[in-house]
């Protein structure tokens, strides 16, 4: 008896141990366990002003082409929904010039928080580096102004790891605010698990390309392919700007967009967990409106 009970500890213990081993294999990987899909929307005229009064009924989400049973549509709300967010800082050798203005950007995006909403502050360059946790607060760590230029761009790696932050998070919208001005050049994941991982968490992705800024005369070298991906395919915005007043503007219109986004939940059509893609679209029943949104969720898998 004694040996059986031995024999049931070290099985168990062997298990544990397996199944650790399987998850931080997976760890680059973000898995949303949930039976609803949260949609977050940005509605805009053609002016680019942002639309405040359309109703449930006014909305229409396709899952793989097909149109969603609006009795399936079980969330709505527009801007009473807190929001968290993560500010990616590239600290990489080619921002050396770029880095006070990188500073005061994110401080100007702090600055349109409401009461209710939190971000975080991460640095990349050879390494992603937390330098301040979520917090309400509209002041920057101190750490954030001891940042240096160095090194290589981990772009990919570094919204990987603000997915995974944003993972535990109980808001329903979320956001992620790049600051680079360049293309990825040290991740160990791929642009499409980057895209992915944000996705799987339902954040939205704003870059903000500072390529274009003008230092010591000259500009950086335009490479905003990815840059423009990660936004168009997360539902989010790409900016560029020539720095200055335009700056610190495009920062704040990221927080107020934040304010001012629709957000849906619906059961989703497809109830198997198979881990496959689902491909999202939301229309809007009004004519002359632009539409924002993720373009697709991974589904459970198991």
């Amino acid at each position: 008896m004694l040996n059986l009970r031995r024999w049931l500890i070290l099985l168990s213990f062997f298990l544990f141990i397996t199944n650790t081993a399987i998850a931080q294999d997976d760890d680059d990987v973000v898995r949303v366990n949930t039976e609803l899909v949260v949609i977050n929307v940005t509605v805009t005229d053609g002016a680019g002003n942002y639309v405040r009064k359309l109703r449930a009924s006014d909305f229409q989400v396709f899952e793989d082409g097909k149109l969603v049973d609006p009795k399936l549509i079980v969330g709505f709300a527009l801007q009473e929904s807190p929001y968290a967010s993560v500010v990616l800082i590239d600290s990489s050798g080619s921002m050396e010039q770029r880095m006070i203005l990188a500073r005061s950007g994110a401080i100007r995006f702090l600055d349109g928080l409401r009461d209710e909403d939190v971000a975080a502050i991460y640095r990349f360059d050879s390494k992603v580096e937390r330098v301040q946790n979520f917090s309400g607060g509209r002041d920057m760590a101190p750490l954030a102004y001891g940042i240096r230029a160095k090194g290589m761009t981990t772009l990919n790696d570094a919204i990987v790891e603000a997915s995974h932050a944003l993972a535990s998070r109980p808001e329903k919208r979320k956001a992620i605010v790049v600051l680079s001005d360049g293309a990825d050049t040290f991740s160990k994941a791929s642009t499409s698990k980057a895209i992915e991982s944000a996705l799987e968490v339902g954040a939205s992705i704003y870059t903000v390309d500072m390529s274009s800024i003008e230092v010591g005369g000259s500009t950086g070298r335009q490479r905003a392919g990815s840059l423009k991906e990660f936004a168009e395919k997360t539902g989010g915005r790409f900016i560029t700007t020539p720095g200055g007043p335009e700056l610190r503007d495009a920062f704040k219109g990221i927080a107020e967009e934040l304010g001012q986004q629709y957000t849906l939940s619906y059961r989703p059509l497809n109830r198997t967990r198979d881990g496959k893609w689902r491909a999202l679209e939301v229309r809007v029943s009004k004519p002359d409106l632009q539409v924002r949104a993720r373009k697709g969720y991974r589904a459970p898998k198991g």
